[in-house]
């Protein structure tokens, strides 16, 4: 079983609506809402490309309930730890003929400390019959920003490989823990790294850095593809793994799809770089679709013979 976390999860609202420009009055051609929130995105992912996966986190009110409903009505499994705050709502709006999409994101609920604690009660039990826990996604107010490391530490203990995507604080004290795989996008290694990456060595270097900070395996997503320093054969290999980028209907959700697909093949015992081609593959597929976390797996199967994978040399001051 591989269970998924969300702090935040929101319902999202995504508009499409044509030649948007703000300050004028427009009407949507269609309007799509899902579950969502990062983690919760995940484990959608998981579900279509037929992995056992249980969504946990906390949610609340009217908002909550249909989070729940509308996983139900996916057929995702979840056991949410209910709060008294409501879940926060999200919209997007996608302009058709740009390709553009806005996003406005509510800050989430206020969580107390008996709330997190209850749900870290629900966490362990839930990870006592999983192999894999994935952690996805900002902090609702009312968590402190160790919130993540505190879950990671409980979850190691017994057994779970552990792995991360989140930014800013919470990803730096994330780190610490020592998950197992931590995901970042290219900015929020920039975070970890403290600097603007340059070029290609400047990447391949942040992610052999970003592991001497504690996680084990660390792969940053880039628009093409990944950079990942990953265990191999029992050493550590640097990889640049890249797809020719696709005509995007929606790039909103690709990171998602890809952590998806990354742990999606890790659960099924693959090789390391088969894990990162299929992840690619899940993330560009998931540009063709309007919604995180919705991908054709047919089409990923596809996409794989697009998918490079070639090892890079350590740069020389990391080496």
């Amino acid at each position: 079983m591989i269970v998924t976390v969300t702090l935040n999860p929101a319902l999202d609202r995504t508009l499409e609506v044509p030649s948007f420009t703000p300050g004028r009055r427009h009407r949507s051609l269609d309007q799509r809402t899902f579950p969502g929130g990062k983690g919760v995105n995940v484990a959608r992912a998981l579900k279509l490309l037929g992995q056992p996966v249980i969504a946990t986190g906390i949610i609340g009110g009217a908002t909550g309930t249909r989070i729940v409903e509308g996983l139900t009505d996916e057929s995702v499994l979840s056991a949410f730890v209910r709060i008294r705050d409501e879940s926060r709502t999200n919209m997007a709006v996608l302009d058709p003929t740009t390709g553009v999409h806005t996003e406005i994101n509510d800050r989430g609920p206020t969580v107390t400390a008996q709330e997190l604690e209850l749900l870290e009660q629900k966490l362990l039990y839930l990870a006592r019959g999983a192999s894999v826990c994935v952690f996805a996604g900002s902090l609702p107010r009312g968590l402190e920003p160790d919130t993540y490391a505190r879950l990671i530490r409980a979850v190691r203990k017994v057994g779970v490989l552990t792995v991360v995507d989140t930014d800013g604080e919470p990803l730096k004290l994330a780190v610490r823990a020592e998950p197992d795989v931590v995901s970042p996008n290219e900015l929020e290694a920039e975070e970890l790294a403290g600097h603007e990456f340059g070029g290609v060595d400047d990447r391949a270097q942040a992610v052999v850095e970003i592991t001497r900070q504690g996680p084990a395996e660390a792969i940053m997503t880039v628009a093409d593809g990944c950079y990942a320093y990953v265990r191999e054969d029992g050493a550590q290999t640097l990889y640049r793994v890249t797809i020719e980028p696709l005509e995007a209907q929606s790039p909103i959700g690709s990171g998602d799809a890809f952590l998806a697909g990354y742990v999606a093949a890790r659960y099924e015992g693959r090789a390391a770089v088969d894990c990162l081609r299929f992840g690619v593959a899940c993330g560009a597929e998931s540009t063709q679709h309007v919604g995180a976390g919705i991908l054709d797996p047919v089409m990923v199967e596809r996409l794989l013979e697009a998918v490079v994978a070639e090892p890079v040399r350590l740069p020389a001051k990391v080496a």
